[in-house]
């Protein structure tokens, strides 16, 4: 989002900010056109382009999608699942059917770490909460890490989409706007500044805010995490998690292009 805050791009959209799965919700409705959406939506969501080149991925532990455990996995009977997610409660569920052992429990909740383990074994937990959980009195595990360990391929979590029908009212060059503003967000100058701004808002350390921006999130749609998101749709469909998913529509200069 650097150049839409910082810079000149802020200008030729309206701009709000929720969670992800709010994210997709609205450009399910209409009532937003361009949205940064859980990997998942894209299976859930008709008419949608990818704006190519930038996302939200890992391909190492990404720190911020953790499942939290009381008990070892094996004894792990039942899962709270963070309310405000999409793709990572269907990521929890396909490695628990396809690795992890099938037969738990899952139920949605509002990510509190405590509260959901207070009646589950387990929780799924996202974003700042995962990040501020103290894990020593905890097993805890790295869904980035978990998924990569089984398949060697990075996990898409997130990616910027774009409604098809508001292509036809715009003359703007959505992909080099995002992936610019991607770029310039992470000069080393501007991620120091990111962090000095956000680690008092989050509760961790500047430096943990920089090595997570630096190091555990991989901010390229590159050709191994385009293997990595279609291997996903197709374990999520294979366990019942997702429909099937549309070909990957990418908007390039002027024109879509399919992948």
């Amino acid at each position: 989002m650097w150049d839409f805050e910082h810079g000149t791009a802020g200008a030729d959209f309206d701009i709000s900010y929720t969670v992800p799965s709010a994210c997709a919700a609205a450009l399910k409705t209409g009532t937003a056109d361009i949205g940064i959406i859980p990997a998942a939506a894209y299976a859930q969501i008709p008419d949608l382009v990818i704006l190519p080149g930038v996302g939200i991925a890992a391909r190492r532990p990404v720190r911020s999608i953790l499942v939290v455990s009381k008990v070892p996995l094996s004894e792990i009977r039942s899962v709270a699942l963070d309310s405000s997610s999409m793709t990572s409660v269907a990521l929890t569920k396909v490695l628990f059917e396809r690795w992890l052992g099938s037969g738990r429990t899952f139920h949605s909740m509002e990510p509190n770490v405590e509260t959901m383990l207070a009646s589950h074994d387990a929780c799924l937990v996202i974003g700042d909460t995962a990040l501020r959980v103290e894990r020593a009195p905890y097993h805890t595990f790295d869904l980035a890490e978990e998924w990569i360990r089984f398949t060697g391929k990075p996990f898409v979590f997130a990616f910027w989409a774009v409604r098809r029908q508001a292509l036809e009212n715009t003359a703007l060059d959505l992909p080099a706007i995002f992936q610019g503003s991607c770029e310039h967000g992470l000069k080393t100058e501007n991620v120091t500044r990111i962090a000095r701004e956000w680690a008092p808002k989050i509760g961790i350390s500047e430096d943990d805010v920089r090595q997570y921006l630096t190091e555990n999130i991989h901010y390229r749609l590159d050709a191994g995490c385009l293997e990595g998101l279609q291997l996903f749709y197709r374990y999520a469909e294979e366990v019942g998690v997702l429909p099937t998913a549309p070909p990957l529509q990418f908007l390039e200069a002027d024109k879509l292009v399919n992948t």
